[in-house]
């Protein structure tokens, strides 16, 4: 068989994912620790004489070489795979795995085993996310996860006790999120489907692939937490429908965006205070809460709609979390 190698940055390695299901390639990736000055290598196999398979994945990841974040690839015939690392990435309690380690009593294991959908628990705009998760998601919230790419942070979520709406508009982030959560054995707690939150429909597929007819998910005070890893300028498009579909006093999760749009963020989401903030070198992520509406009310009537804050979905069940 043919190894085919190459050292990576962090954020290359989601792409890399991204680029080789383009080419239907479906097997696992192998990634480890580099030599500086890059962060990670990247290992996966072919059988040999696949000439244009290897063409088609050397067309397909020399972007990422042209703009410096991998080196060249790297080819030679071995007679077996490498036995890989069974732990991918620590973020505090949460251990990115293959599904073969022994967690331990205080860590969450999250196993992403085989998907090619963004969220491999190596790029900072995840490393952010799972940070800013677990401090802030307890049990019994109901969650809009956007975008859920490879189902890492509903996953995540789940873990912590939260019931998860994950939908994406790229089918095979569904069907990786959807294995994910199997492997994971939360499928109580995550329902998926492909779909996207208002006129997110219309924006068609990150990468500028063809989705198809995806469901519109039209909410009003929905949702506790809605979680949306993705660039700044899809944010800033669906800001309104953000805004409409968070509860009183419920909470953006936002990252995927470097700190010279933080700003503009900000401007945009100006219904929202800023509550927290993680950042990575550049990489920045955000928790901001919608603040409440200000009208006039008794001093009972502002104690039972904050007490009503507090206890999401006390009074009906979310039918955009029934399964």
């Amino acid at each position: 068989m043919i190894e085919i190698s190459l050292d990576a940055t962090t954020e290359a390695i989601d792409w890399i994912r991204s680029l080789l299901a383009t080419a239907d390639f479906a097997d696992n990736l192998q990634v480890e620790e580099a030599k500086s000055p890059w962060a990670y290598q990247v290992r996966f196999y072919l059988p040999e004489g696949d000439r244009a398979r290897i063409n088609q994945i050397e067309s397909a990841l020399s972007s990422l070489h042209r703009i410096g974040m991998t080196s060249e690839l790297e080819m030679s015939i071995v007679e077996e795979k490498l036995e890989p690392s069974t732990v991918i990435s620590r973020v505090g309690r949460f251990i990115v795995s293959d599904g073969n380690y022994q967690v331990k009593p205080d860590e969450i294991c999250l196993n992403i085993q085989e998907s090619l959908a963004f969220g491999s628990g190596f790029h900072p705009a995840t490393i952010l996310s799972l940070q800013l998760i677990e401090k802030h998601i307890t049990p019994n919230l109901e969650i809009l996860d956007l975008g859920c790419g490879s189902g890492i942070l509903s996953i995540a979520m789940a873990k912590l006790g939260a019931q998860v709406y994950a939908i994406d508009n790229d089918a095979i982030a569904v069907e990786a999120t959807r294995f994910a959560i199997q492997k994971n054995s939360v499928n109580d707690l995550v329902r998926v489907d492909q779909a996207s939150l208002g006129k997110g429909t219309d924006l068609g597929h990150w990468m500028g692939g063809e989705v198809g007819e995806i469901q519109s998910i039209a909410t009003t005070e929905t949702f506790d937490v809605i979680v949306f890893n993705v660039f700044a300028r899809i944010i800033i498009d669906l800001s309104d429908d953000l805004t409409q579909a968070l509860r009183p006093n419920g909470c953006l999760i936002l990252a995927g965006f470097t700190i010279e749009y933080e700003s503009q963020l900000l401007e945009t989401l100006s219904e929202f205070e800023l509550v927290d903030r993680g950042q990575s070198g550049d990489w920045i992520a955000l928790v901001l809460r919608k603040r409440a509406a200000e009208s006039p009310r008794s001093e009972r009537e502002a104690f039972l709609h904050e007490n009503r804050a507090v206890e999401p979905g006390a009074n009906t069940p979310n039918p955009m979390l029934k399964r």
